[in-house]
């Protein structure tokens, strides 16, 4: 095993300094994370992500009503806002559903202002990204206009996204209600349908969080980075919200707090918590990429705005 850390202590591939390092890499990434404010920089995504989420939503249930059931649709929903809001996806499912029983009374005005508010998220988590990756931004900037283009090619892919999710989940879930003969005794599929919703979960969790950090920063980054960053998002986010929901399940006394705002608080809470791991996420990418292309003794230089 020492013969084994020395080979990849002497090795100049990132991936083995990290394993040769872990301790140290994770350290180097979380003052790097402070260094460019990092909870600060989640507390503006979650703010905005928070006015986007509704509107992004709405969008979405409009558009895919017409072609799958509204009912299963939601059901979809509901399931899988419990991985970005845990306890909150019902009180949202509920709105979602009041939204519809009136959306014959919408106007291209209303649509037009929801389709912008469900773009600052995006806005908002871009700039977010450029202070991660501000060596590449002080290489290359990105056109105004694709910048602009970006949120709504997302939304039109989250779409998308949703509208598949809901079909395969429909399968799995009548695979559930089906058993199999087996050494003359019937076997439920109940139990293996529910880790193979499990695992599309988080499949499309690390997909999606892959997608983020492959878009969002300027320039084009490589992929197994980006899958790196996400796997470590999305295992510390399976923690994190595994404790938010017995938190609020046993806990809190944020209803007692806040009143008719808890679930508003609630949400937000989840959300900025959410952002900074996705925001830890791209940090570990830039550290990698520190560690690729400068001397592995040079600390992380933090984000400033004074002139060099």
């Amino acid at each position: 095993m020492n013969r084994l850390l020395q080979a990849l202590a002497r090795s100049s591939h990132p991936a083995a300094h990290v394993l040769a390092h872990p301790a140290a890499f994770a350290l180097g990434t979380l003052k790097a994370f402070r260094a460019n404010q990092g909870l600060l920089l989640a507390g503006a995504v979650a703010y905005y992500a928070l006015l986007s989420i509704v509107p992004l939503l709405i969008l979405c249930v409009i558009a895919l009503s017409h072609v799958i059931d509204t009912g299963q649709l939601l059901l979809t929903l509901s399931r899988y806002l419990e991985w970005l809001v845990p306890g909150q996806s019902k009180a949202i499912v509920l709105e979602l559903s009041k939204f519809l029983e009136h959306r014959d009374v919408v106007g291209w005005l209303l649509l037009g202002t929801m389709l912008f508010f469900s773009s600052l998220a995006f806005t908002v988590l871009e700039n977010a990204m450029s202070v991660i990756f501000h060596h590449r931004v002080a290489i290359r900037r990105r056109h105004f206009l694709v910048s602009a283009i970006i949120p709504y090619l997302y939304i039109l892919c989250l779409g998308a996204g949703l509208l598949l999710v809901t079909l395969v989940a429909g399968s799995l879930q009548a695979v559930g209600q089906e058993s199999l003969w087996l050494f003359g005794r019937e076997w439920s599929l109940g139990g293996f349908s529910g880790v193979l919703l499990y695992l599309l979960g988080f499949a499309g969790e690390v997909f999606v969080l892959a997608s983020v950090y492959m878009v969002m920063p300027v320039g084009r980054l490589k992929l197994h980075h980006a899958l790196i960053g996400a796997l470590c998002a999305a295992l510390l986010w399976e923690l994190t919200r595994h404790v938010l929901v017995w938190y609020f399940g046993t806990l809190s006394q944020i209803s007692t707090v806040y009143g008719s705002l808890t679930t508003a608080i609630a949400v937000l809470l989840s959300l900025e918590l959410a952002a900074a791991l996705l925001l830890l996420g791209a940090q570990v990418i830039a550290e990698y990429e520190r560690i690729e292309n400068e001397p592995v003794d040079r600390p992380p230089r933090p984000f400033s705005t004074r002139a060099p």
